[in-house]
């Protein structure tokens, strides 16, 4: 039996847990959960958001799917996410954007995958105060990096019957910098013929994508542009309660919701699981479970389909009689 760690995070996280472990079951998928807690609710008996048995239970397992989790603002912990990133070498953040059904959005066959690199950039955190008038980050692109990426995108997209990757830079300012993220990206597409390539300033891909996103298809972005882009993506297919994501490493991997812990909703069974199976269903594509990954994905269809929704898409099922309904439909 493949065992998975499940970090089932705070706030909304052990109830859109709760619904995604019962779903998967019902499909009869056997998995064995390693469960571990982690954010601020352990703080208190633990000292740390992200204790090192959480780490240690992914290192054992590979695989983890991660409810969203806090991280204590003003209290001097990292983010969980950053930590697990940087601790993990998880350097590739994978978010596919696509139109589900009954979902209404301003656009139609929308079906973008961004690919994010996760490791440098803006965010490597290295910042000084000048001054008392004056900060200063200092943006950091390496060619180990930008070569892993690009290949983690074409790669992608051979795997996945893409068509085309797209480079985001703004090389045209930053050209030493985003300079050398191009010019990795052109190296790298030298090995992927049967793939199209294409070049785009970040500026325009955004007033682009608000016109026409369906002319997209993989984009490949440093850090801080992947961050922006990919929120704005999953704007276009009906916010970030259906957004799924996956952070992708060479040894390991960890697929988790864009969205937040939503403390202010707890407790009120009335939080969207959506986000949270679609990042499921990614990893039992990754691990191999591609039969069950088809049968949850078409529940899902099915049940949004019908117009049941949880009441942040507009529907009045709650996060169980949501489960349920997915659950009939498998």
């Amino acid at each position: 039996m493949t065992q998975i760690t499940l970090i089932n995070g705070d706030g909304i996280g052990p109830e859109i847990s709760d619904s995604v472990i019962k779903i998967i079951e019902a499909s009869g998928l056997k998995i064995s959960w390693d469960i571990q807690t982690a954010g601020a609710d352990v703080i208190e008996q633990e000292g740390t958001p992200l204790p090192e048995r959480v780490l240690n239970s992914i290192k054992k397992n590979k695989v983890a799917l991660k409810a969203p989790v806090t991280t204590p603002i003003g209290k001097g912990f990292r983010s969980v996410n950053v930590q697990l990133r940087k601790s993990l070498d998880l350097y590739a953040n994978l978010r596919p954007c696509k139109n589900l059904p009954n979902v209404k959005t301003k656009f139609e066959n929308v079906d973008i995958v961004v690919v994010r690199e996760n490791t440098e950039d803006l965010y490597a955190g290295l910042e000084r105060q000048v001054d008392k008038d004056t900060a200063e980050s200092i943006k950091v692109i390496t060619r180990d990096a930008s070569e892993r990426i690009c290949k983690f995108a074409f790669d992608y997209a051979v795997k996945n019957d893409r068509k085309e990757v797209c480079v985001v830079t703004k090389a045209n300012i930053m050209k030493l910098s985003d300079g050398l993220f191009l010019d990795c990206y052109r190296q790298i597409a030298e090995n992927y013929p049967q793939i199209k390539k294409r070049e785009i300033l970040v500026d325009n891909l955004c007033m682009q994508l608000v016109q026409n996103p369906s002319q997209f298809d993989v984009l490949v972005l440093p850090n801080l542009y992947g961050d922006i882009v990919s929120d704005l993506c999953a704007g276009l297919i009906g916010g970030l309660g259906v957004a799924q994501g996956a952070n992708i490493g060479l040894d390991y991997a960890v697929f988790e919701p864009v969205h937040g812990s939503a403390p202010d909703i707890k407790g009120q069974n009335k939080a969207n699981p959506t986000a949270l199976l679609l990042s499921a269903i990614e990893m039992l594509k990754y691990i191999g479970e591609n039969e069950y990954a088809e049968k949850i994905e078409k529940a899902l269809f099915k049940t949004l389909s019908q117009s049941k929704f949880t009441c942040d898409l507009g529907g009045a099922l709650s996060t169980s009689e949501f489960t349920d309904a997915v659950i009939q439909n498998l």
